[in-house]
């Protein structure tokens, strides 16, 4: 049996536990040395030919590093090492081009970070015009990118709809004064205003609103205000993220007054408060976290059962291979998962020396594809369709269809209701997905992990 069975993921207090994200699976802990920059090369060449690439590229840099953060990312150095990163962004795209069959072409382009939008213009212009020569179909690829509001000046803006912006994310984390000043991010709404507007007006045709519950010092009543300030832009998609206090992993955050956290309750009620809210807003909830108009690409996905979730989050169509560049950038392809060297000098040093910057990595087993599968249908369908998983798998579903009787024999009554082999979670107990899920999850007893908590 896969999970903890001395835990419940039923018990309200389970909502303390930490269990992952589930972005990947297995999740980037277990990822190994293994998988090196010469499989990584190998792998590239045994892509099917013509299999569609979305295309990642990451930027680990801020202009201003928040407290709460856990993303890869550090203090930008403008001038000549910023350059340097670039060029070595440049140089990896040629390498990794170089080694793809004929016929791969890139259908989608996202760059996140840090912020992309800490790039200048002209350094803006200068990666998009390499990509898009690079990598056939680029040039015609949508681009969507992760911004930081208080950085999109007209100039990075116009660069950026040339380089074919046509979604972009933007935090809001929390507008009152005293939540900011509690973790760092001091960022003035007008700007948020100003930004969104300006990239409205460049044409960009899809904005997600980035939003945290269980922030220090965060209440209902400021969260409310937030989640107003948020709808006032309009936006497309609302990501409504839980805060997670992980100050061994991200030393940033031990400058964050854990005093200040909100308790588990307090969490809970800001979580149902913000989604009821949004709701009531005439958003539709997609998956556990995400929140979309009605027509909306996720949603209509939700609906068809073809919802699938990935590094970049969820979205309406299983992944295609995703191909990771820059400094601990993940990739994603048929044979298993690759991750750049973490660090930035180490990443520019093994690029500039010639070779794939691939650190470490996963190959995936046939129980690997099958578990991904099982915790992909809990998170982005609320359920386990174990009929659909037999088909596939055939027999090799055994072990995961015994551990499914057994959580629904040991459920409070109501909450897994028999569906298609499987069961469905009520949707009371959306909270409950990422515990449900990691009740499947083969690697948690493996290594000391620790995630996020799972509200």
């Amino acid at each position: 049996m896969t999970g903890n069975p001395l835990h419940s993921p039923f018990d309200p207090t389970a909502l303390e536990r930490m269990v992952p994200r589930y972005v990947s699976y297995p999740t980037e802990p277990h990822f190994t040395a293994a998988v090196d920059h010469a499989a990584y090369a190998r792998w590239l060449g045994g892509i099917p030919a013509g299999l569609p690439l979305a295309l990642y590229v990451h930027v680990p840099f801020c202009s201003r590093i928040c407290w709460f953060c856990a993303c890869r990312t550090q203090s930008v150095v403008r001038g000549a090492g910023l350059r340097r990163y670039v060029m070595a962004l440049v140089r990896e795209a040629a390498t990794v081009a170089a080694a793809l069959p004929p016929g791969c072409r890139v259908s989608e382009i996202a760059w996140g970070g840090g912020s992309p939008s800490v790039l200048e213009a002209p350094e803006i212009r200068a990666l998009s015009a390499v990509l898009h020569r690079v990598f056939p179909g680029a040039a015609e690829a949508p681009l969507e990118a992760e911004l930081d509001a208080r950085d999109l000046d007209p100039a990075r803006l116009a660069a950026l709809a040339e380089a074919g912006l046509a979604a972009a994310t933007v935090s809001l984390g929390d507008i009152d004064p005293g939540v900011q000043a509690a973790i760092g991010r001091h960022q003035d709404h007008a700007s948020t205003i100003r930004a969104v507007d300006g990239l409205r007006a460049h044409g960009v045709g899809r904005i997600t609103v980035d939003l945290l519950y269980g922030l220090p010092a965060q209440t209902s009543a400021t969260l409310a205000r937030t989640v107003e300030a948020a709808l006032a832009l309009a936006p497309d998609r609302v990501a409504l993220y839980g805060y997670a206090h992980m100050p061994w992993q991200a030393r940033r955050q031990a400058v964050i007054d854990a005093r200040a956290l909100p308790d588990l309750a307090a969490r809970r009620d800001q979580a149902a408060a913000a989604r009821a809210q949004l709701v009531a807003a005439g958003l539709v909830p997609v998956g556990h976290d995400m929140f979309a108009r009605p027509g909306d690409a996720l949603v209509e996905a939700a609906q068809a059962g073809r919802l699938a979730r990935c590094f970049a989050g969820y979205r309406p169509d299983t992944p295609r291979a995703l191909i990771g560049l820059g400094a601990s950038a993940v990739g994603a392809l048929p044979q298993g998962y690759v991750q750049n060297a973490r660090a930035t000098a180490g990443y520019i040093g093994a690029v500039e020396a010639g070779r794939l910057a691939t650190s470490r990595g996963h190959a995936l087993r046939l129980d690997d594809r099958l578990r991904r599968d099982v915790i992909g249908q809990i998170l982005c369908g609320g359920g386990l369709d174990l009929d659909a998983l037999g088909a596939r798998y055939g027999d090799f579903v055994r072990p995961v269809a015994a551990h499914a009787a057994a959580l629904m024999a040991r459920a409070p009554a109501g909450v897994l209701v028999p569906w298609r082999g499987g069961f469905r979670v009520d949707p009371a107990w959306q909270s409950h997905l990422r515990l449900i899920a990691a009740e499947f999850d083969a690697y948690r007893r493996q290594g000391a992990a620790r995630h996020p908590i799972a509200l």
